[in-house]
């Protein structure tokens, strides 16, 4: 067949997400990267991912124009453009569960002679008023020596699917982050692979 190659298709067996407060000393990641096993420096990885893996969904939503002269539109305007990432993750690790609940964990002290003392145990305070953080998010996947990387440099928590607690399951925290607008851009895609026709 012509115009195929098999050599081409490409699997994400492993990978690996992480992310870092937008601001700062941050240095964001201008290149491809080792596919996840080395994290950007002032990153933290978020663990592990289910099986589904991570989707990727870059959207353009446009509004055609009709003309008169034409039975097809003429023409495309762009009305938005997006760039969702979706995992559901597994560990219920700090950074893992505050980038879930959208808060910070805090110690709790009790009053001990006039001295607050610390008690053990950490708490997420729910606000009914939240403030969404705002991070910077990379996305690190591989195949053999082939190793590609996406790097949201401003991103946000859009959607939080729902946590079962099951005898036989492990908690899960489903997350949806959507690329935010920096100068233009959404964000980048690296890869160290030679894209040639």
């Amino acid at each position: 067949m012509a115009n195929t190659d098999a050599g081409k298709i490409r699997f994400a067996p492993s990978g690996m997400l992480s992310i870092a407060p937008v601001g700062g000393s941050l240095a964001v990641p201008k290149d491809v990267g080792d596919g996840g096993d080395t994290i950007p420096a002032g990153y933290k990885a978020l663990g592990y991912v289910t099986e589904e893996g991570v989707t990727l969904t870059p959207t353009i939503q446009t509004t055609p124009l009709p003309a008169w002269q034409s039975a097809a539109p003429v023409l495309y305007n762009v009305d938005s453009a997006a760039f969702q990432v979706q995992a559901t993750l597994l560990e219920a690790s700090k950074i893992v569960t505050e980038t879930f609940f959208g808060t910070t964990w805090e110690e709790v002290m009790e009053d001990v002679g006039g001295t607050p003392t610390p008690t053990g145990t950490y708490v997420l305070n729910l606000s009914s008023l939240p403030e969404l953080a705002e991070f910077s998010l990379v996305v690190d996947w591989k195949q053999k020596g082939h190793f590609w990387r996406v790097v949201l440099n401003r991103s946000m928590v859009s959607e939080r699917g729902a946590i079962t607690l099951q005898r036989t399951q492990s908690k899960q925290f489903q997350l949806t982050i959507d690329a935010m607008d920096l100068d233009g851009s959404l964000g980048k895609v690296y890869t160290n692979e030679v894209m040639a026709d």
